[in-house]
C-alpha cells in the first residue's frame, strides 16, 4: 500500500537550516497526492560580506549535506529534492554532474537539483540564448553561476548580485527589490531573466514579472519543482506561478 497523503509522490526535500522560502513556495506548488518531506542542512547564519564569507558558508553546506540527505531518507522517499542553488552549479556543468552522481549514490533515489532544473526550463520555452540573471550573492558565487550556464550554450548578458549580508537576509529580499533586480536584468538582447539562490521569495513575483514581459521569467524554485514533478510523470498544471508550471 501507498503512503495515505502521499499516494501519487513522496519527496524528500534538503534546504539549508536559515532557509525559509523553499518550504512554503513547494508547498504552494504542490498537487494533490504528493507530499514534501524536509531536513534540514545545519548551518549558522554568519555575516557574509565577501568572496572569502561566501565560501567560507559553502564549506558550511558540504559539511552537513551528507547528514540531511540520511535523516530524509528514512521516511522512504520516491525521490529527492535539492532545494538549495549555490552548490549546484559550483565548478560548471561537470562540477554539476558529479554532485548528481554523488547525491544520487548517497540517497539511492533520483534527484532534483537547482543548475539542471533551470537548464531544462530554458529548453522546454525554446529558442533562448541570452540571459538576464539575478542571484543572492557575492561574485565567486556568481562566476560560478555563469559558468554553468556558459558550459550549457548560454550566454548571460547582465547579472545582478544582491550580495545579501546572510543566509537568513536572503528571504527578507522584498518584492520591490526584485521587481527592481528584474528591470536591470532585462533589455531587448535578452531571451530569458533566470534566478537563482533557493531563499529568495521570488517564484510569485517571476510569475507577475514574466505576464507583463512578455519573456520567460524563471524562478528557479519554480522550475526544480516544475522538474521534480515531470521527471516523476506528473503532469499536473498549476495556476499562479509562471508558464513553465501553468503550460509545460
Amino acid at each position: 500500500m501507498s503512503d495515505a497523503l502521499g499516494w501519487r509522490r513522496k519527496f524528500a526535500v534538503i534546504a539549508p537550516s536559515t532557509n525559509t522560502s523553499v518550504q512554503p513556495e513547494f508547498d504552494e506548488m504542490r498537487p494533490e497526492g504528493v507530499t514534501n518531506h524536509f531536513a534540514r542542512i545545519w548551518i549558522p547564519d554568519d555575516p557574509i560580506h565577501d568572496d572569502e564569507d561566501f565560501e567560507q558558508l559553502m564549506r558550511n553546506i558540504r559539511a552537513e549535506v551528507d547528514n540531511a540527505i540520511d535523516r530524509v531518507m528514512t521516511c522512504r522517499p520516491d525521490y529527492l529534492i535539492m532545494g538549495m542553488s549555490s552548490e549546484t552549479f559550483w565548478d560548471g556543468a561537470e562540477g554539476s554532474r558529479r554532485l548528481l552522481a554523488n547525491v544520487e549514490d548517497r540517497s539511492g533515489v533520483r534527484v532534483a537539483m537547482g543548475s539542471y532544473a533551470c537548464e531544462a526550463a530554458l529548453e522546454a520555452y525554446g529558442g533562448i540564448r541570452r540571459l538576464g540573471v539575478i542571484t543572492p550573492y557575492m561574485p565567486v558565487g556568481d562566476s560560478q553561476v555563469v559558468r554553468f550556464f556558459t558550459d550549457c550554450g548560454y550566454e548571460v548578458a547582465r547579472l545582478k548580485g544582491l550580495k545579501c549580508e546572510s543566509p537568513v537576509l536572503i528571504a527578507h529580499v522584498q518584492a520591490d527589490t526584485l521587481e527592481a533586480a528584474i528591470e536591470e536584468v532585462n533589455g531587448d538582447d535578452v531571451d530569458a531573466v533566470v534566478q537563482v539562490g533557493t531563499n529568495l521569495a521570488m517564484a510569485r513575483v517571476a510569475a507577475e514579472a514574466e505576464q507583463h514581459m512578455g519573456k520567460p521569467v524563471i524562478a528557479i524554485n519554480t522550475a526544480i519543482y516544475w522538474y521534480a514533478l515531470r521527471q516523476n510523470g506528473l503532469s499536473d498544471k498549476v495556476e499562479g506561478f509562471g508558464n513553465l508550471l501553468s503550460r509545460f
